[in-house]
């Protein structure tokens, strides 16, 4: 398949700079099979849940810290903090990256005008940097320095960090949210358990990759990132053993769920890295619903949600909410496809 198969025109004012409040944003609704669509709000969510389903959330937390820093040769820098590794080191974006070869040092500027002092002593596979620090306590005091890093799209300041956080995030990891959960209140949540359906989490540290579009001209030649997830055994149990639906709360948990599976509607309890890209053709074995967002043309996320909604309805879709003015990207308006 060509990647131009999975472009489309976005007018750059639908794509959401600010989030509305939790629970407020419009849903489309997508039928797979007849590719009929409804447009209506998030709370309406609940009334395409039954009380046989399973839901399952990714309960990951964004921990990456975009950073001010000065080179060991007094050049500038700019270092994106993605996750802590081991006792006394993190993995990290750096620009420049060719100023920060192995050996050199750079000092971190900390928001009270203190500096952490880290050596470069390792390349990722994806360009990036291993930092090491002279122990754990100065590699945790970058915690909660700096900011979030929000996506490249969104140019408005972040007033409260947290509503870049689902608000069941738990485990520390990824480089940016899982942001079809950034819908749901607590009370949407306890509403979903009221009616029966059970709730469920994996863990799926989101890569800083995910932003980054296809450049394959033909789709399949595409060499998907690798992210780190997490099935215990109580949810494999659950997912497993699930009477109705399954139903993927964002393409993060899509992507645990069918790596995980060792054959129709049953997953094994793994800790791995996967690098799977679902795209058309694609046999799913374990989801029968996901929420999501609307994604970036071109993106092995919108390829994702075309494999399971089938490409014509999903284009179709994504041409009514064009339309239709919703609103695009990781603040946007949510979409159901079941």
């Amino acid at each position: 398949m060509l990647l131009d198969d999975f472009d489309y025109n976005l007018p750059v004012e639908l794509i959401a700079q600010t989030p509305v409040p939790r629970g407020e944003s419009r849903l489309l609704c997508l039928n797979r099979v007849n590719g009929e669509t409804n447009d209506t709000t998030f709370p309406h969510l609940l009334d395409y849940i039954h009380p046989e389903d399973v839901v399952v959330i990714n309960d990951t937390r964004v921990s990456a810290r975009r950073m001010k820093a000065v080179r060991d040769n007094g050049g500038n820098a700019e270092i994106l903090l993605i996750q802590p590794v081991e006792r006394d080191r993190w993995k990290a974006m750096v620009h420049p990256g060719r100023g920060l070869q192995i050996g050199r040092f750079v000092d971190i500027l900390l928001n009270d005008g203190k500096r952490v002092k880290a050596q470069s002593v390792e390349v990722t596979e994806d360009g990036g940097r291993i930092l090491l620090f002279e122990n754990a306590d100065a590699r945790d005091s970058l915690l909660w320095q700096g900011q979030i890093p929000l996506p490249p799209y969104i140019h408005s300041h972040l007033a409260d960090e947290e509503r870049y956080q689902t608000i069941y995030s738990n485990l520390p990891g990824s480089a940016a949210a899982p942001t079809a959960g950034l819908h749901f209140t607590r009370q949407i949540l306890q509403e979903i358990e009221a009616m029966g359906a059970k709730l469920t989490r994996i863990t799926l540290h989101v890569g800083v990759d995910t932003f980054r579009p296809v450049k394959e001209r033909v789709i399949e030649l595409h060499k998907m990132h690798g992210e780190w997830y997490t099935i215990s055994k109580e949810t494999a149990d659950i997912v497993n053993n699930a009477p109705g639906r399954i139903i993927a709360i964002g393409t993060t948990t899509v992507r645990a769920l069918e790596s995980a599976a060792i054959s129709d509607g049953v997953v094994e309890s793994k800790t791995e890295e996967t690098r799977l890209f679902i795209s058309p053709g694609f046999e799913f074995k374990i989801i029968d619903a996901i929420l999501t967002n609307f994604h970036l043309p071109k993106s092995s996320l919108l390829m994702l949600v075309s494999a399971f909604g089938g490409m014509e309805y999903v284009r179709n879709a994504y041409e009514f909410a064009v339309r239709n003015q919703f609103r695009f990207f990781s603040f946007g308006d949510a979409m159901l496809i079941y």
